[in-house]
């Protein structure tokens, strides 16, 4: 190899490296806009800029790219926002659960809050792809926030409860605050909106562990 061949390759080398995450990125806008049973793999392909051919190297099917999809933008958060959230695994509740928010606050604003839309939609027509989601997000992620809360009760600082309820009393409003995002929110103006995302995501996760705090009175 000449000398003056080398430092195209670089540049070469790393558009390679990057080219999963700019597939992914294109499949999950393409499958948003249009969902996943209507999208066609050319579309993602034209919209990354590539052939067919060479999206079909990185991801032989349309069900495989969507997998890819739950698993970069959902899965592997779920396993960094775990990760996080241990680090205060000894502090109080409202502490670990605060991180928890600042959690939830990040996947609204990023294009991952689109994959709730895609699973919600299409969930029961693909069960192949609802049955990958389940064990790639929804079982981890429940298992880390129900650790969260007999934590808090092992120490006496929450009260006892059913463990499943009060987790899918936290999670369920989340995704669907997600969902309007990409449903009937993208037909709105902000000022229709006057719900503040961020906002909600506080309230709505510091309403729900006070409401458990030994130290916080009952509702008469």
């Amino acid at each position: 190899m000449s000398p003056a061949a080398a430092p195209s390759a670089a540049p070469r080398q790393r558009r390679k490296e990057a080219r999963p995450q700019e597939l992914l990125a294109a499949a999950l806008e393409v499958f948003v806009e249009k969902g996943f049973a209507n999208s066609r793999s050319e579309e993602v392909a034209a919209r990354a800029g590539v052939s067919k051919g060479t999206l079909y190297l990185y991801y032989p099917s349309k069900e495989e790219l969507l997998k890819a999809v739950i698993r970069h933008y959902l899965g592997d958060e779920v396993a960094a926002g775990g990760a996080e959230i241990a680090q205060h695994a000894d502090d109080d509740p409202e502490v670990a659960f605060g991180v928890l928010a600042r959690w939830w606050q990040r996947m609204y604003d990023s294009p991952a809050s689109g994959v709730f839309k895609l699973i919600v939609t299409e969930a029961r027509n693909f069960p192949e792809i609802s049955a990958f989601y389940v064990s790639e997000v929804m079982v981890p992620g429940e298992r880390l926030i129900g650790q969260m809360i007999e934590r808090g009760i092992a120490r006496g600082q929450l009260r006892p409860a059913t463990i499943a309820h009060v987790t899918h009393s936290l999670l369920l409003p989340l995704v669907m605050l997600c969902l309007h995002k990409h449903a009937l929110g993208a037909c709105m103006h902000e000022a229709e909106d006057m719900v503040d995302p961020h906002r909600f995501i506080d309230d709505h996760i510091a309403l729900v562990v006070r409401s458990l705090r030994i130290d916080a009175p009952l509702p008469k």
